[in-house]
């Protein structure tokens, strides 16, 4: 009886720490979980993840909203070249000078030879389709997992707050990735409710980036700042999205405010020193109500831009809804939270900032609208 009960009880044992084993690594060694990923994909993932590489646009830029960048081992040479437009390179510029992971850019895709080399954990892309994202992982070994920010240039959309979920997961930053979309939507209720009944003032945006730089004919509908803070964007009756005018339509819309897209302005400055009868016919111009703001739409949209722009729109057509807002501190306030650090004043360096713009004297002078 002893032997038999010994030799059950060793069976036992036995059977016990293979069910904790599979259970625990999955089949694998480091254990395993299976997400879905933005475009519906199924992928195992490891449990625990210290290595990291983001590539696409945007891609790498959600990963330091959910303060992780200390886990990304290697960037795109489009990442490294230089900081302009984007923030979060701003604020991190140590991510310069990670190995390189191929060049980046849109529809360029990384380098399995150096993905290999770097041994991630997970590959984050963006801007993929399954067929290229199931390549990469195939020949890397290395799991993928694509995230998206939803329809361009927007920072309300859903699909953005279910990839800072997904990302957050596998990056144990569950915690962070809801506090970054309670931000965000906290920024989108305070813009709501300041609005809220306001007489809507009519705006235009030009200089709209699109696959580069582009002048005052360069627009777009549904503006996202414009509608978070309840503008009539004269151009949302070409619909949403980029547009490409006739110049000759502002002189139709004659809009009471016109927004200037830095990334863009110096081209609308050259043109008005070509055309400045043209410009001078414009309302808005003859008014002095032309204004800079700073673009946002660079390697995919820069969301805290976006809702500093959204801040100092409302400031400049709603001042008596916004005494309280000082637009380039609020921009800090953002650029802080989801960065780490305070870039506005980088930022207007590189493009000029919030302000007034003199056409004639190509200069963008910082004011504050008070109410009237």
């Amino acid at each position: 009886m002893r032997k038999l009960l010994a030799i059950f009880l060793v069976f036992l044992v036995v059977a016990v720490s293979g069910c904790i084993g599979s259970t625990s690594n999955s089949g694998t060694e480091k254990g395993t979980v299976t997400v879905t990923d933005a475009i519906g994909r199924t992928v195992e993932v490891p449990t625990e993840v210290t290595k990291v590489v983001a590539a696409g646009p945007g891609a790498l830029r959600l990963v330091v909203y959910l303060n992780a960048s200390d886990m990304v081992v290697g960037v795109e040479d489009f990442e490294k070249r230089y900081n302009f437009g984007r923030p979060y390179i701003i604020a991190h510029p140590e991510l310069k000078d990670l190995p390189s992971i191929g060049p980046g850019g849109p529809g360029k895709l990384p380098d399995f030879e150096a993905l290999i080399n770097l041994k991630p954990d997970v590959i984050f892309l963006t801007y993929v389709d399954a067929k290229t994202a199931d390549e990469i992982q195939e020949k890397t070994g290395i799991p993928v997992v694509v995230l998206s920010y939803g329809q361009l240039a927007t920072f309300e959309d859903e699909e953005l707050f279910r990839s800072l979920e997904l990302a957050g997961r596998i990056l144990g930053k569950e915690k962070r990735a809801q506090e970054v979309i309670n931000f965000i939507k906290s920024i989108q209720d305070d813009l709501s409710k300041r609005t809220e009944g306001v007489e809507p003032k009519k705006v235009y945006v030009g200089g709209i980036g699109y696959k580069g730089a582009h002048g005052i004919e360069s627009t777009e509908g549904k503006y996202s700042p414009f509608v978070a803070v309840h503008a009539d964007n004269v151009a949302d009756e070409l619909g949403s999205g980029h547009h490409s005018i006739d110049k000759e339509k502002l002189l139709e819309w004659q809009p009471d405010y016109i927004f200037i897209d830095e990334g863009g302005l110096k081209l609308v400055l050259d043109d008005y020193r070509k055309n400045p009868d043209f410009y001078n016919s414009l309302k808005a111009v003859k008014n002095g109500n032309v204004y800079g703001i700073l673009p946002y739409n660079f390697y995919t949209t820069n969301v805290g831009t976006a809702l500093a722009d959204a801040y100092y729109i409302g400031k400049v057509l709603y001042p008596e809804r916004f005494k309280d807002v000082d637009p380039a501190k609020k921009a800090d306030e953002i650029y802080n939270f989801l960065l780490g650090k305070p870039v506005y004043m980088d930022m207007t360096d590189q493009f000029g900032g919030f302000g007034r713009v003199d056409l004639e004297n190509g200069t963008v002078k910082y004011s504050l609208p008070t109410s009237p």
